[in-house]
């Protein structure tokens, strides 16, 4: 039985009602009951739906897929020696990103972590929002929706366009004017109607809304079904490590579409008996734009109003996520914490990572920012991040 739940109220509705949020104006939550074969998932295609039985669709849905999923799991080392001088960046403030793959210094007797890096920056649209789509477009085409509007900085826009096209689903993606122009072009490109809205992430879900009053709200925030999709995560990590649960993971944090739907996963797994733990979370946040870390700063569980300034962290810049209780409270139950860097911390890791052969837009590289300074806290861990957005999608933008 799939149902949701207010997280408020705790009022619930059957799970294939096409409301958005509670009568009292609370979130939603899914509740449902996943299982787990792991003879049966090891022989299934390696995409994230080999997990079908653990996803809260029911059994007769359409499933909207572009075989997204179970994305490579590459080991990359931070906090070694300063590359510097061979790779022509200036790293003199200590950043100290390894980049040894690519400026032929041998750090494999260095110093430093090593940590187990996720490729979602491959998926079909260009950053691990598909796995949300996939879970949240299937249910509109099971609900026989026609039209959608969905709010976005862009990544979360483009994978709802792409996958409602997939699905032959008419749908509006609101975004900031300032969004990458290579994130709007992608999401025009889909053949979704594009709403460019003047003012900051903040204004443009104010925008949403009033549309949201006459058609279907396929928001990932919103939407918790989005979240049944990025737990998928967990699953693939865990079962790319052995079945089991890393230490920690590092993971930008805005919304908290990718962090929450870890949380979700890593605790489903451990309940289901599959692993035995739940790792550490540590978010990463843009300094220029943290209201979580600055609620943890104060012991709150509550965030506050800014104000915050523009980074280049785009994609992590929200000022007051809707979830942020919920993900405050999933960090601080797995003992984690949040951390902040600076944009110029931000730009020497994507250059850093570059080198190294990885081309990731400036929020994919928040978490390789953090891992730099974490590096000493970290060592003897299994680490587990993750590169959320491809390069490409920054349209150039430095």
């Amino acid at each position: 039985m799939i149902s949701l739940c207010c997280s408020v109220c705790h009022a619930t509705y059957a799970g294939d009602d096409t409301r958005w949020r509670c009568d009292c104006g609370g979130l939603l939550d899914l509740v449902a009951q996943p299982s787990f074969d792991l003879e049966a998932i090891a022989q299934r295609k390696p995409t994230m739906w080999r997990y079908r039985e653990a996803i809260p669709l029911p059994p007769a849905a359409p499933i909207i897929s572009f075989d997204e999923g179970f994305t490579p799991l590459l080991p990359i080392r931070f906090g070694g020696v300063d590359p510097s001088r061979d790779s022509g960046i200036d790293l003199s403030r200590g950043s100290g990103i390894d980049l040894s793959r690519g400026s032929g210094i041998d750090l494999s007797r260095g110093s430093g972590i090593e940590v187990w890096i996720k490729q979602d920056h491959l998926f079909p649209t260009g950053s691990y929002k598909d796995r949300g789509a996939s879970v949240l477009i299937s249910q509109v085409a099971a609900l026989g929706i026609e039209r959608v509007v969905e709010d976005s900085s862009g990544n979360a826009g483009c994978a709802v366009a792409a996958y409602c096209a997939r699905a032959g689903v008419d749908c509006a993606i609101y975004v900031p004017e300032s969004t990458s122009p290579a994130k709007t072009a992608q999401i025009s490109g889909y053949g979704a109607r594009l709403e460019l809205v003047p003012g900051n992430r903040e204004a443009t879900s104010r925008a949403v809304w009033e549309a949201a009053q006459h058609t279907f709200y396929a928001s990932h925030v919103w939407n918790p079904y989005f979240l049944h999709g990025t737990k998928t995560f967990a699953y693939e990590v865990c079962e790319q490590l052995g079945w089991r649960a890393p230490d920690t993971v590092v993971l930008p944090v805005g919304n908290g579409t990718l962090l929450l739907g870890a949380a979700i996963g890593f605790g489903e797994l451990r309940d289901a008996g599959v692993t035995q733990t739940i790792p550490k979370i540590v978010g990463v946040q843009a300094s220029r734009c943290a209201p979580l870390h600055a609620a943890l700063e104060r012991g709150a569980l509550e965030i506050a109003s800014g104000p915050w300034a523009p980074t280049i962290a785009e994609g992590i810049a929200i000022g007051a996520p809707a979830r942020a209780r919920q993900i405050l409270e999933a960090i601080v139950e797995s003992k984690g914490w949040i951390e902040t860097v600076e944009d110029i911390e931000v730009q020497r890791a994507q250059d850093a990572m570059a080198r190294q052969g990885y081309y990731i837009e400036p929020t994919a590289a928040a978490a390789p920012a953090a891992l730099e300074r974490l590096a000493p806290r970290l060592a003897g861990e299994t680490i587990v991040s993750v590169f959320t957005g491809h390069g490409l999608k920054a349209g150039g933008k430095h």
